[in-house]
């Protein structure tokens, strides 16, 4: 009995077809899995947008409120209604920190005055003064 060969013209032709075919939808399938991905991130970002548009839409609507600009002015600027008193309480010294009154620093020449004293002194030739209004 002779031995039939393992792979035969059908199976090779069968073989090709599968291939081609497959070949054939693989670029269609990629690129739907790409419209996909571009739809969901179009999805989110819609999603973004429109909350975006609600808190401005929420906003806008505080906005026409007369009660919220008369607290946001009150608040803000120290508007007051006519006829009444507005106080505005302010601490008699500035605090840092734990409570400790802070220090005012001891203001120098102007930096242009300590340009133009080391310019004269480089003049003059006196090299000890540059240095020393350098610091």
């Amino acid at each position: 009995m002779a031995k039939r060969p393992q792979l035969t013209g059908r199976a090779a032709v069968l073989a090709i077809v599968v291939c081609a075919i497959a070949m054939s939808l693989a670029y269609p399938v990629r690129e739907l899995v790409a419209q996909r991905r571009d739809i969901a991130q179009l999805e989110q970002q819609q999603a973004r947008e429109l909350a975006a548009i609600k808190e401005q839409e929420d906003r806008n609507r505080q906005l026409r409120d007369p009660g919220f600009i008369k607290r946001q002015g009150r608040e803000r600027i120290f508007y007051c209604d006519p006829g009444h008193k507005c106080y505005v309480v302010m601490k008699d010294k500035p605090t840092q920190g734990k409570g400790t009154p802070v220090e005012k620093k001891t203001a120098g020449p102007p930096w242009y005055q300590t340009l133009w004293e080391s310019v004269e002194a480089a003049d003059s030739g006196n090299g000890a003064k540059v240095a020393e209004t350098v610091r």
